[in-house]
């Protein structure tokens, strides 16, 4: 009865972890892959699993650091007013120090079009997005 009990504890820990977890450590590639397709869905909350602890966002003139919750809220609200309607990266690169990075056109249901920038780093915890900005075009 005790082995059973004790079973049942391990696997519950076990189960909680990994189902609690935001995501596994990611390599790069994988980071710019899922974001573009949540951007796409206009999925706040799979895109800010992707997002390092503290979060550069950029939308418009207006640019600030977010923590991952303050994050979600933020996009929420930017995707509320401009719906998805298409996301493709229309160019991909790295700078001297290794950083990936991705720009690409977001387009919104109400016509609205948005040049997307987004960093990606290296973490303790696998790659990030360090900075994400949505310019209007």
């Amino acid at each position: 009865m005790k082995s059973l009990f004790f079973l049942w504890i391990t696997f519950g820990l076990i189960w909680g972890v990994f189902s609690t977890s935001p995501t596994f450590a990611q390599t790069e590639d994988e980071v710019i892959n899922t974001a573009k397709t949540a951007i796409g869905a206009a999925s706040t909350k799979e895109l800010v699993k992707l997002c390092h602890d503290a979060v550069e966002i950029g939308l418009g003139d207006q640019k600030a650091t977010y923590s991952q919750s303050q994050a979600e809220f933020v996009l929420k609200d930017f995707f509320t007013k401009n719906p998805a309607k298409q996301f493709e990266y229309i160019h991909k690169g790295a700078s001297k120090e290794g950083l990936k990075y991705v720009i690409g056109k977001y387009t919104a249901t109400n016509g609205n079009t948005f040049r997307v920038y987004i960093l990606v780093k290296s973490t303790p915890n696998g790659f990030r997005i360090d900075t994400l900005d949505f310019s209007r075009e």
